[in-house]
Order: C-alpha cells, then sequence, then structure tokens
C-alpha cells in the first residue's frame, strides 16, 4: 500500500526502509530535504512539503509521523490537519503522553480523520529485526492499516492493544520496565566490575544469554558495549536522559495506588546522574559532621 511518512530521524528513516523492502510505496517527507533526498536514492517517493506529500496519496490517506513527542508532534498534526479530508488517517508513531492522544482522537474525528497511536519499539535494529507495535485506536481505523504493521513488525510483533491511547499506554509501561531491567543490570555489573576478582563482563554476559533466567536483548547488548567500549566504559560518561515515559507510568502508578518502587527508583537515579555534585548528599554529609563528628571531605 502507499503512506505518507513524515520524519526521517535514524528510526523513521529505517523504517521507511523496511517498508519499502517489503513492497510499499512510501511517500516521504522530513524537515530537512537533505534527509529526504537520501531516501529517495533507496526507493521512497520524494515531498519536500507537506502539502506536496498528501497530493502524492491515494483516497483515504495515511500519514505517519515520527517526530519528537510533544510540540513537535502537534505541529506537524496541525499542518497535515490544513490538508488532509474526513476519511483519512494520521498514525502517530512517536512516544506520546497517552492523554494527549485521547485528546487528539476527539479533535480529530471531530473532523472526520482517524487518528491511530502506534508504540514503536525497536531502536537502531528495527531495520533487522523488526518493531514491535502496540497500536491503539479504533478497530475501523485500525485494520485497513495491518498491512503497514505487519511488514514493520516482526511475526507476533503487532498488536491491536485497545481504544485511542491504549498503545501509547502499553509503550509507555513497557518503558517504565525497561527502565527497571536496565538499572538492575547497571547495578549488578557494578558490583562485579568492583569485585577483587578479575571478571570478564563481556562474556559473563553472554554466557548469561545460554539459558539463564536473566537472559534478554538488553543483555547481549550489554555485552556489545564490553566488546566495543572496554568494561571500564572509560570514555562514557554516566549521564542518563530519560525520555517522559517512566515519569509518566510512575504517575500513572500514583494516580492508581499502585506501588512501583524499582521503577520510581530507576528513575529517581537517573536524575541523580546529571548531578555533578549532589546537593542533597552535602546536606547529609554535612549533618554526620554536626550530630557525630564524622569526617568530611572538602573541596
Amino acid at each position: 500500500m502507499r503512506i505518507g511518512f513524515v520524519g526521517l530521524g535514524r528510526m523513521g528513516a529505517n523504517m521507511v526502509r523496511r517498508l519499502i523492502r517489503d513492497g510499499h510505496e512510501v511517500v516521504a517527507y522530513n524537515r530537512t530535504p537533505e534527509k529526504t533526498k537520501e531516501i529517495e536514492g533507496e526507493g521512497a517517493i520524494a515531498a519536500f512539503s507537506i502539502e506536496e506529500l498528501v497530493s502524492k496519496l491515494d483516497k483515504p490517506r495515511a500519514v505517519w509521523i515520527m517526530v519528537p513527542a510533544g510540540d513537535a508532534t502537534e505541529a506537524q498534526i496541525a499542518e497535515l490537519m490544513e490538508h488532509l479530508e474526513p476519511g483519512d488517517t494520521i498514525i502517530d508513531g512517536g512516544n506520546t503522553n497517552f492523554h494527549d492522544d485521547q485528546r487528539r482522537h476527539g479533535e480529530l474525528a471531530g473532523k472526520g480523520v482517524n487518528y491511530v497511536d502506534a508504540g514503536t519499539s525497536g531502536g537502531i535494529w528495527g531495520l533487522q529485526v523488526g518493531y514491535c507495535l502496540m497500536v491503539g485506536g479504533d478497530e475501523g481505523a485500525v485494520k485497513p492499516l495491518e498491512p503497514i504493521f505487519t511488514t514493520l513488525a516482526p511475526r507476533g510483533g503487532y498488536l491491536h492493544v485497545g481504544g485511542p491511547g491504549a498503545g501509547h499506554y502499553v509503550k509507555m509501561v513497557h518503558n517504565g520496565i525497561e527502565y527497571g531491567l536496565m538499572q538492575a543490570y547497571a547495578e549488578g555489573f557494578e558490583i562485579m566490575h568492583a569485585s577483587s576478582y578479575q571478571l570478564d563482563l563481556a562474556a559473563i554476559s553472554e554466557l548469561w544469554m545460554q539459558g539463564s533466567v536473566v537472559r534478554s536483548w538488553l543483555l547481549e547488548l550489554a555485552g556489545r558495549a564490553f566488546r566495543a567500549n572496554g568494561q571500564d566504559l572509560a570514555h562514557l560518561q554516566g549521564y542518563v536522559e530519560d525520555s517522559g515515559e517512566g515519569r509518566w507510568t510512575v504517575q500513572e502508578a500514583i494516580d492508581h495506588d499502585v506501588p512501583a518502587p524499582v521503577i520510581t527508583l530507576s528513575l529517581l537515579t537517573r536524575f541523580r546522574s546529571r548531578q555533578a555534585d549532589s546537593y542533597g548528599a552535602k546536606v547529609l554529609a554535612a549533618l554526620r559532621n554536626e550530630f557525630g563528628g564524622h569526617a568530611v571531605k572538602t573541596e
């Protein structure tokens, strides 16, 4: 089928490549024309404006947006709505907050345009192994798009999980779980790195991939990272960003009175990683010195 695709970053461009490889026609647009020209050279149909992209699609049109969540996605939807017509569909594949999905669905439905939220996991490896797709929206809007979803996903890697917002809701919780898994691996490897044994962490990662109950793709990637960077990871800074989903997962847990200590502490540990010198730790040191005369280190 023919689909429009907006956003040709590392993930978006590879999704377009996977679609082309399976015989779909993709009309591709990116804010910077260089990326559009690059993907045109690989078989995409180039568009250098949203108006041109829409003009090159068959009715009813479907346009996939793969740009950063928030203002960028809002602006892209607003521009698309200047050209789309009733019966057309917008698919948001970014990491959008599910509350925004619910609002957009209502707004677009009032204009006759379908809105589908597609939680997408797979990162830079998706071209090779496929993308796990968690899709939300009305059945009538989702069903016609399944040829696209089944191409992007590996076998068994696509599911229509529920109504508007459900796709990004499931993806949000997925990413919250990812925070906890990554933190557990990080702590375990740090313990081994600090031990008196001369342990080969890459070899241990690969060992644990063979039948262990802790085997996972993240563990496989840990082994790759140790092989590529050396197990001291000396050239990396321990500064860890978050893209929002962990925060939203914690807030959802609070809203529903669900205890989620592992995910919450994993998120807070990321915050701590961004502090060169923690003010809170300074307060702790000062208090220990005041009540017990414990030694402190000074600059």
